[in-house]
């Protein structure tokens, strides 16, 4: 179970607060003959820290019972005080740790899962917690430790988090049960955020189809007033302020470094006078003096370069500073979420119950989460490499929030940017829960076997929310002059008219796009090579604000019928947001004209026969409360969200494949999210792939039926509507 981002009271009899510690979060699956632990990425660190693991080991034998324990390895300072990350980095990567040194590191307990068979997830966390307050005393300072916390009131500990330079708070309901593998509003981190005004050297070329530049060199005077490199940043900045940033860099060029020794850079480096002023947020200082993880906030014009020194260590309360964002226009709060919480420690949970329970028997306490964070799902392809790709994301996102993917084929694409909020979701009643560009990359790998014969050799029109569903989008139909190895790009033709269009198809693709925050895959009705032909159509049903869905299913319902009078089939999804989208497969050598005349008279048919309920009627206020029947999306060159693929709602729909026997039993739009989606593709699989395989409608078939002259077979008996 991980923590959002965000607000929570200080104080509150609700709550309790925890330091968040900066370490490595892990899961011991912990017995008296063998103790593992596994990181939230799914890999094993039991034999990297072995000093944790003995004492572990030393414990249960005292405990007597296995255990599930959730807490955060640490490294400690010289006075045996949890200190910051970068004192792990010598042990991160060692597939054998040397003997360790005497209080180096420690595992700092937070949780309490199984105690023996018995699953705690269940109980609240005020129980939960004196359950472990039992097993492990919170006075204990040795390598086996309890998280300190304290309830009601975090003010006190807050400021202590300040003063001490900690990563922040984790402010937790006493009533929240464990959600594995699940991040929850009911857990909140409440981060410290450190700022730095730093003058800009440089910058250095940008990768992939980033426009502008890739980072700005940042520096700081000395007490020499010399300029002294500290790092880069490329995070934060949206594309307009690229570009506005871009014109005050080529305004101050220069051909020498203005930094006291020039500093390494991994692309290449342009200069600048150092005349430009900005602000960042970071994490920490390294060792060497360089800002870790910073991200641009903004251009300083308040604040003379000369001036610019490295500002007291001293963080900032995230809840309460204000960040200055200059001509960002975006106005959305980031709420950096969390990385998803361990699919595979919770793999490691589950295998642990029946090896619990056969500890009565004197049988080994042992857990392996290996393949427990398989993506599920009927038709799910190369698994192996989804499980590599989503452990990269969950990497990235759980970093600075950019790197690199590396994709089968050997193919590497940049992305930027994963920790960045795109939907602000409603679970429920006054409860949020923010879904990143990390969720909406790791939702494209896991449907990917599913959408991408969907798009296969279509071109796609890209609708871009750069700042997320709260921000303003734009449309995309030219493909970028510039596309990194393995982005499939075609000429095409509409009309007169010809142009470079991305062609959907292939993974690289699609995580391509979702990189440049285009949340849905909206695809032609054709193929490229053959624009003016389509393999389908789509009957779009689009309901007034208000409107029950219930009506919507029941206009499908119509259309079912309708198009079975004309002796084919069609094909219900949700469109992902409020209306629902009805396709229809076309013979070979169908032309858009054919096409959308042909739903246009199954929409006149339905409107005819139904008119209490459909309207062709496109002025919204000569519809009243029935759904329109639109037929118009079928023109060339317009695209609706294809399947499988997110929408821009908020609560991160997902445009659903249906059956015609859910149509007639019930669904809700939001019963299939991003969050969800995963359960949805397990219990239904590819539901799409139908479509493909269908025999085209019989065009000859509308010649017979006329409006209201033929009345369904399906309907005799239910009267005039």
């Amino acid at each position: 179970m991980l923590a959002t981002t965000g607000d929570a009271p200080l104080e509150s009899g609700e709550f309790a607060y925890e330091p968040k510690y900066d370490g490595i979060r892990a899961i011991a699956i912990v017995g008296p003959r063998e103790t593992t632990l596994w990181s939230r990425l799914g890999n094993q660190k039991t034999t990297q820290f072995p000093e944790i693991v003995e004492a572990l080991q030393v414990w249960a034998r005292h405990h007597g019972t296995p255990a599930v324990l959730d807490g955060e390895i640490v490294a400690l300072d010289a006075n045996g005080q949890p200190a910051g990350f970068q004192n792990l980095q010598g042990r991160i990567h060692v597939k054998a740790a040397p003997a360790p040194e005497p209080g180096r590191t420690a595992y700092i307990v937070f949780d309490l899962l199984f105690d023996g068979a018995e699953d705690l997830r269940r109980l609240p966390l005020r129980e939960r917690r004196a359950r472990l307050e039992k097993l492990i005393h919170p006075s204990i300072d040795g390598l086996l430790r309890i998280s300190k916390q304290t309830v009601g009131d975090g003010r006190a500990m807050y400021e202590q988090a300040k003063q001490s330079g900690w990563e922040g708070l984790i402010a937790k309901r006493l009533d929240s049960t464990y959600k594995s593998g699940r991040r929850s509003p009911e857990w909140r981190k409440l981060k410290l955020v450190r700022h730095q005004t730093c003058v800009v050297g440089g910058w250095t070329e940008p990768r992939g189809s980033r426009p502008f530049f890739g980072a700005l060199l940042l520096g700081v005077h000395d007490a020499d007033g010399r300029l002294q490199y500290i790092g880069h940043s490329g995070a934060g900045f949206t594309d307009a302020e690229l570009g506005r940033v871009w014109k005050q860099l080529q305004a101050l060029k220069t051909k020498t470094s203005p930094f006291t020794a020039v500093p390494r850079t991994n692309e290449t480096p342009y200069w600048i006078k150092p005349k430009l002023v900005v602000e960042v947020k970071f994490t920490e200082w390294t060792a060497d003096g360089k800002l870790r993880h910073p991200t641009y906030l903004g251009i300083r014009d308040d604040v003379k370069p000369e001036n610019v020194r490295k500002e007291p260590d001293l963080a900032r309360p995230a809840v309460r500073a204000s960040v200055h964002r200059a001509a960002q226009g975006d106005g959305t709060r980031h709420l950096a979420a969390d990385s998803s919480a361990s699919r595979t420690a919770h793999g490691a949970i589950q295998k642990t119950r029946p090896a619990a329970r056969a500890r009565r028997d004197g049988a080994r306490v042992s857990a392996s989460p290996g393949g427990s964070d398989k993506p599920r799902g009927a038709g799910t392809r190369n698994k192996s490499e989804q499980r590599q790709l989503l452990k990269q994301l969950d990497a990235i996102e759980s970093g600075a929030g950019d790197g690199v993917l590396d994709l089968p084929g050997g193919v590497h694409l940049d992305v930027t940017n994963l920790r960045k909020v795109f939907w602000p979701t409603r679970t429920g009643p006054g409860k949020m829960q923010a879904l990143t560009k990390g969720d909406l990359f790791r939702h494209y790998v896991r449907v990917a076997p599913y959408i991408l014969p969907a798009l296969a050799d279509r071109p796609l029109v890209m609708k871009r929310y750069p700042n997320g569903i709260a921000g303003k989008p734009f449309y995309q139909h030219r493909a970028p002059d510039k596309v990194p190895d393995g982005v499939r790009v075609e000429r095409t033709r509409t009309g007169s008219e010809e142009r470079e269009h991305v062609i959907g198809g292939n993974l690289v693709t699609l995580l391509y796009t979702a990189q440049l925050a285009s949340i849905s895959q909206d695809p032609w009705f054709s193929s490229v090579g053959a624009e003016s032909l389509v393999d389908h159509v789509a009957i779009d049903l689009d309901p007034p604000d208000g409107l029950p869905f219930t009506r919507v299913l029941e206009v499908a319902l119509r259309v079912r019928d309708t198009l079975a009078d004309l002796k084919t089939v069609g094909f219900p999804k949700t469109s992902g947001s409020g209306g629902l989208h009805v396709y229809i497969p076309m013979p070979a050598g169908t032309t858009y004209d054919a096409g959308l005349l042909y739903c246009q008279i199954v929409a006149t048919l339905v409107a005819t026969r139904y008119p209490k309920l459909a309207t062709v009627e496109r002025s919204v206020s000569a519809r009243g409360n029935r759904i329109y029947v639109d037929y118009l999306q079928n023109i060339q060159g317009k695209t609706l969200a294809s399947a499988y693929s997110p929408r821009a709602n908020d609560f991160a729909g997902v445009s659903t494949p249906l059956t015609w026997n859910e149509v007639e039993q019930g669904v809700r739009p939001q019963d299939f999210t991003v969050a969800n989606f995963e359960t949805r593709l397990a219990k239904a699989g590819d539901l799409w792939a139908a479509l493909r395989k269908a025999k085209g409608a019989d065009l000859r078939a509308v010649t017979q039926v006329t409006g209201g002259k033929k009345r369904s077979r399906s309907l005799k008996g239910h009267g005039k509507s």
